[in-house]
């Protein structure tokens, strides 16, 4: 077997937490005159000084080890706060680890933080040669890329304008353009591409499937998006609370991140508050599994509450994998939109589904008075199951990389 790419042994990495008690709000004055009563009473009753501030370890990873071969494509799974980010933001050494140590054989190209790299004074023109001689290009290397990346990019138009001025989605896709063509031999990738659109960020899979499968370089990709993880992987890295929970194939980690995360029983969802800058609020969602194979009904029960004055909205259902990724929306036709002057909303929606494969479903409800003004989004609120193959006498297992949905077909000789 070859030697591995990257090599981690033992990594962890902590933060000092200082936790301080406060009453109330501290105003200037406050602290001035706090601060002096301090001083002089440490200084004259010095036995009686107190720990004023509590101090924690935060280990955002423990013990963590694994090892990646030349051109693997390693897909970075966990819930937030696992300690994805710190994973990668130690392999592209930006940041030191408190213990344990990183092999690294190449050259590493990251993509973490939108804009990273970029000096905003300067032009897209001047950020891509900033960019390529911080990665360890030379001169030569870019100019040879360099109508690739642009192309690539599509900021052709605004190439001389400073990136200060950039929109977000066009500093992600010059970043991920130079990241992706200056040849490094390891593409890191964070979830900075849900900035994009989603036709740019079908863009950006592709060319990592290129970079890996064509060019035999190695990715990492943290990412919520399973089909993506499903689509572009070979392996998968599960994190739980900075440790390791599985590193094996992405089928086996998603079916532990699955099992672990994911409720099949969750049918009703309430919510417990209302904040104040509410308007238009979901307060209870319920679903029901009707029908068999390959017909199913999912009736969803939604009540909301006219808090105070909106615009008229209409409601969306998404059907999501157990992963949390998006398979199709339903958007009812409602009689009525949902009007301000009706205090209460009680609405059942009715979506005959495809056949699904057997697995876990989520349901999340958006209401909003178009497509880009939301006034309440539950994510992920229930769930249910399809146990039964939509193909009679069909048996297991399935695998999601041919998709979710079996469409009923037929064959005959002719």
């Amino acid at each position: 077997m070859p030697e591995p790419i990257i090599n981690v042994e033992h990594l962890g990495k902590s933060y000092l937490l200082q936790h301080e008690n406060r009453q109330r709000y501290q105003s200037l004055r406050d602290e001035i005159v706090k601060s002096a009563q301090t001083f002089w009473r440490d200084i004259r009753y010095p036995h009686k000084r107190q720990k004023r501030r509590s101090q924690e370890n935060f280990w955002a990873l423990q013990d963590v080890s694994f090892a990646i071969q030349p051109g693997e494509r390693i897909g970075i799974i966990g819930r937030n706060g696992a300690g994805k980010s710190t994973l990668l933001k130690i392999l592209s050494r930006i940041t030191e680890p408190t213990q344990g140590r990183v092999a690294i054989r190449g050259r590493v190209a990251s993509l973490l933080e939108v804009g990273t790299g970029f000096h905003p004074e300067l032009s897209g023109r001047e950020n891509i040669f900033l960019n390529g001689a911080i990665l360890g290009m030379t001169r030569l290397e870019i100019l040879r890329k360099f109508s690739e990346i642009v192309e690539f990019a599509e900021v052709e138009k605004f190439l001389d304008t400073p990136v200060k001025h950039y929109s977000s989605g066009m500093y992600v896709r010059l970043a991920f353009a130079v990241a992706a063509h200056l040849e490094p031999e390891i593409l890191v990738v964070d979830e900075v591409l849900a900035v994009g659109d989603a036709e740019f960020q079908k863009k950006c899979l592709g060319k990592m499937e290129d970079v890996a499968a064509k060019d035999g370089r190695t990715v990492l990709l943290v990412s919520h998006n399973m089909m993506a993880i499903r689509t572009l992987c070979s392996k998968s890295l599960l994190l739980s609370g900075g440790k390791i929970q599985c590193y094996d194939t992405v089928d086996r980690c998603l079916s532990i991140y699955e099992s672990k995360y994911v409720n099949p029983n969750v049918c009703t969802w309430e919510r417990k508050e209302i904040a104040s800058q509410e308007s238009l609020v979901i307060l209870g969602i319920s679903c029901n599994l009707l029908g068999q194979q390959p017909v199913h009904v999912l009736e969803i029960s939604v009540l909301l509450e006219s808090v105070k004055e909106h615009k008229s909205a209409f409601i969306a259902v998404d059907v999501l994998d157990s992963s949390g990724g998006a398979i199709m929306q339903a958007i009812p036709l409602l009689q009525e939109p949902l009007a301000w002057q009706r205090k209460s909303h009680n609405l059942k929606i009715s979506i005959q589904l495809p056949p699904l494969i057997p697995g876990v479903y989520l349901a999340s409800v958006w209401v909003g008075s178009h497509n880009s003004e939301t006034l309440d989004w539950v994510k992920e609120a229930v769930s249910f199951e399809i146990t039964e193959s939509p193909i009679p006498n069909r048996t297991f297992p399935y695998t999601r990389n041919h998709g979710f949905m079996v469409p009923i077909s037929s064959c005959v000789r002719i």
